[in-house]
């Protein structure tokens, strides 16, 4: 079984984003890049997808010279080939689908897995683009996988409950929290990483369909106001609901 996954590097959650002085940019000065959170799920499934059935794990990203660090963690959980789709270009949604899809095509994969959005931009439209760009049908927010042959059977968030949905492979998951607990990894993976090599290939679809025309930084939220008078305060309270905050 061909398994593979795609991977991104996104700032860490736990950092203070400043915007660089272009204002279309973060500044990345200080800024630690990790995996995205929810392709260690993609990649965690797809590993164990392997385990059980044998085959092989091929991870694939596309950006800088950087995105290789998100390969090099996916080669410490299990995957055993990286792909990196090189572009300094700056990119958007429908850039990043039409490369990756140009790859994975050419992979011929029986699954692929993704994370269900990343957590810098939350589009959660990268993975859709791509099914609709190999023909291939796509399950996201995944929290519960079971593959029997070729049919494919998956449990799904849905607001208000789960769903579940059955298709066929070759198909395309999109990973959410739950569906498994990514390892961590040993020292001797982490050793063994340092030695894989990871093919580059250039970015060959460019032009963006979106453009970044300004960054800015979301408004400070102001002192909030007490209320201590208890129902004595009803009528103020409904005053600074209509007047100031303006919800009623």
């Amino acid at each position: 079984m061909k398994i593979a996954v795609c991977v991104s590097l996104v700032p860490d959650s736990t950092t203070k984003v400043k915007i660089a002085d272009d204002n279309i940019n973060i500044d990345e000065n200080g800024v630690t890049f990790i995996i995205n959170p929810y392709d260690e799920f993609a990649v965690e499934e797809a590993v164990q997808l392997k385990e059980k059935n044998g085959g092989e794990v091929v991870a694939v990203s596309f950006g800088n010279q950087k995105s290789k660090d998100a390969i090099k963690k996916a080669y410490q959980m299990g995957a055993d080939k990286g792909i990196l789709i090189e572009s300094n270009d700056k990119f958007d949604s429908s850039t990043v689908a039409r490369n990756l899809a140009n790859v994975l095509k050419d992979l011929s994969a029986d699954i692929i897995f993704f994370g269900k959005q990343s957590i810098d931009y939350d589009g959660s439209v990268i993975p859709g683009m791509v099914g609709e760009l190999l023909n291939l049908p796509f399950i996201n927010v995944v929290t519960k996988l079971d593959i029997n042959g070729i049919n494919v059977t998956a449990e799904r968030e849905i607001e208000g409950g789960k769903e579940i949905l059955v298709s066929s492979l070759p198909v395309i998951i999109g990973a959410q929290k739950g569906l498994n607990n990514p390892r961590y990894p040993n020292l001797k993976s982490i050793m063994a990483s340092k030695n894989k090599p990871i093919e580059e290939k250039k970015a060959e679809h460019i032009g963006n369909l979106t453009e970044v025309i300004e960054m800015t930084l979301p408004k400070a939220k102001g002192s909030g106001k007490i209320l201590v008078n208890g129902v004595s305060d009803v009528l103020e309270l409904v005053r600074l609901l209509k007047e100031e905050a303006k919800v009623i």
